[in-house]
């Protein structure tokens, strides 16, 4: 039996409606039953090998690495406003925000605000599953960064998790509010240090005629599992650009929902994930048209290597009253060796006959004739994969909406493609 109960939901800190949330999600968690392999949505994940069981919550306060791997935040040549660093789910310490208040701006836990109960899962209850409903119950400090209407957010807010103990499972909740012609740039950066489980809830409400740009970094330990929910709702006239950089995780999942509730409201999707090893990296993704002339574009791209996996399944959904609606899906993979394994399953729901919509997957080797090119040039043949596999991930990096975090991508990318290639040889 595993020791995530109601009672243990209603020992965490917090406000009365806080603990009654809680307490509601825990007994809708003991009530549900757990996923497996034969749903759809579960379908090729590693589901089947997960113990609830082998994990505790966090206790006390686990430090804050100041080490090397902050760098893509730390020498952001002053592209960051604000840096809040949370352990384990509880805020440690804090820069920025003092010169963000005078704009309005507030980013700190969800409780401090004035309406925290009203906004606490209004994005993302409309999509909550099995492990959405356990974090509900024991998200320790959920943390609120909210743009008034109107106001512009010049540099980056950055948010920085860290799980850090053997065995303890952590339930990071992050919502971005952005109001009426506001604009902001997040970066949600998770890391972890050992065999932990995250299991993080990422909501991103979007207001009329606004414009949120959202890049998530993922660099978890290889032993850590993740199960990730990521939300978002886009209201009339609005823009979310929403990216993803997956590079860790023994098993790392993240379903990605997006809503376009509003007219003329418009999502982009990016991702670049890189598996080597024995890692599952699992992405599925849901761009729903709810409004009329809205429009989707999603761009995953990811390479496996050693006997690493990834899959990938996706879905547009065209409501009846969504005319006018495009909405675009491509996912590409590149397997870097014999025992890589890529999964990819696009998939269309249409509604309504007054729509352009198209899906596109591949999966493949790197394209022998470019290697031939490259090598006969004079470039080495390692050289000539590192130099492909790099421009593979081009086009998602150069579209992410926080230029910030560029460098450190790439950075990050290259890395692994050598470490992998060094232990190959």
């Amino acid at each position: 039996m595993h020791s995530f109960t109601t009672d243990a939901a209603r020992s965490l800190p917090g406000p009365g409606w806080l603990a009654e949330r809680r307490a509601v999600a825990a007994e809708r968690f003991a009530a549900a039953n757990p996923p497996t392999s034969a749903e759809e949505e579960w379908r090729y994940s590693a589901i089947a090998d997960f113990d609830l069981a082998a994990y505790q919550l966090a206790g006390v306060e686990e430090p804050f690495p100041q080490d090397g791997a902050w760098a893509g935040v730390d020498a952001a040549n002053g592209a960051v406003a604000a840096v809040l660093d949370i352990a384990d789910g509880r805020i440690v310490a804090s820069r920025g925000l003092d010169e963000l208040s005078k704009q309005g701006v507030s980013a700190g836990p969800l409780v401090d605000a004035s309406d925290g109960a009203e906004v606490l899962g209004s994005v993302a209850d409309g999509a909550s599953d099995y492990f959405t409903v356990l974090n509900d119950a024991f998200a320790g400090c959920p943390i609120l960064v909210d743009i008034p209407a109107g106001v512009a957010v010049e540099g980056v807010i950055a948010v920085r998790h860290h799980a850090g103990a053997a065995g303890v499972a952590t339930f990071p909740r992050l919502v971005v509010r952005v109001g009426s012609n506001g604009s902001a740039k997040v970066l949600d950066m998770q890391r972890s240090a050992g065999s932990a489980l995250v299991v993080p809830v990422v909501e991103l409400d979007v207001g009329q005629a606004a414009w949120l740009g959202y890049v998530n970094l993922q660099q978890h330990d290889h032993r850590t599992t993740q199960i990730a929910a990521h939300t978002a709702r886009v209201e009339r006239d609005a823009a979310l650009v929403a990216a993803s950089v997956a590079l860790g995780g023994g098993y790392a999942r993240t379903r990605t929902d997006t809503r376009l509730v509003g007219r003329g409201a418009s999502g982009d999707l990016l991702s670049a994930y890189f598996g080597s090893g024995d890692q599952i990296l699992d992405f599925r993704t849901y761009q729903d048209h709810a409004a009329p002339d809205t429009t989707s574009n999603l761009l995953y791209k990811g390479a496996v290597g050693d006997s690493a996996r990834s899959v990938y399944t996706g879905l547009i959904r065209v409501r009846p009253d969504a005319r006018g609606t495009n909405a675009f899906q491509t996912n590409r993979n590149l397997k870097l060796s014999e025992d890589a394994w890529a999964e990819s399953v696009p998939n269309l729901e249409i509604e309504n006959n007054d729509v352009r919509c198209s899906h596109a997957s591949a999966v493949g080797p790197v394209d022998p004739d470019q290697v031939f090119y490259l090598e006969s040039r004079g470039v080495p043949t390692p050289v000539a994969e590192r130099l492909i596999v790099a421009g593979f991930f081009d086009e998602v990096i150069d579209g992410l909406p926080v230029r910030a975090v560029e460098g450190a991508a790439r950075e990050a990318l290259a890395l692994k493609l050598n470490q992998m290639l060094k232990a190959a040889a």
